[in-house]
């Protein structure tokens, strides 16, 4: 039997192509029967982070920082039973999680003198608030912010010191927190 174009539902949308590790992902696709019969819908390749409608096609999950990377050709097909529509392929990326560290950065010395010669902040970080195990160092008397990617799983503690352009360091900032899922 050949298939007439008032016969075949008609599927469209378009999916995001990323996400942020631990943020939500959704994407329900528009589909409509030319003769108003009853759709049910279907998926190739779902990313294992995701769950899928087959009543509505809805698409949808929040990704661990763990499941980072590509999830490439996946399909999502409406069928009246007869005929069958399919979106195109699609890719999602799963982007590896950040924290984003923001600061002011000072203005005088701890002896109430100006500061001068401000060099930039340095970002001491760790899964303990006793134990800031990593660093990066942020160039920049004006620097402001700076995101810290590829994060693993848990709770992250951060703080910060300014440092002058002879490596003295100012104390250290009020130590922040951050969980990454």
């Amino acid at each position: 039997m050949t298939a007439h174009a008032a016969d075949v539902p008609v599927i469209s949308g378009t999916p995001p192509t990323s996400v942020a590790a631990g943020s939500p992902y959704r994407f329900q696709p528009s589909a409509k029967d030319p003769d108003g019969k009853t759709l049910s819908f279907s998926v190739e390749h779902k990313p294992v982070w995701a769950t899928f409608s087959i009543a509505s096609g809805l698409l949808e999950g929040t990704p661990g920082s763990w499941q980072a990377g590509s999830y490439s050709d996946i399909i999502i097909s409406a069928s009246n039973g007869e005929y069958s529509s399919t979106l195109p392929p699609f890719s999602v990326t799963v982007e590896p999680s950040s924290a984003t560290v923001e600061w002011v950065p000072p203005t005088e010395n701890t002896n109430g003198s100006e500061l001068g010669d401000l060099a930039g902040t340095r970002i001491y970080y760790g899964q303990s608030a006793s134990n800031l195990d990593h660093v990066v160092q942020v160039a920049g008397p004006t620097e402001r912010s700076h995101t810290i990617g590829n994060l693993a799983a848990g709770t992250w503690y951060f703080g910060c010191v300014a440092y002058t352009s002879d490596g003295a360091e100012s104390t250290m900032s009020a130590i922040v927190s951050k969980h990454i899922p």
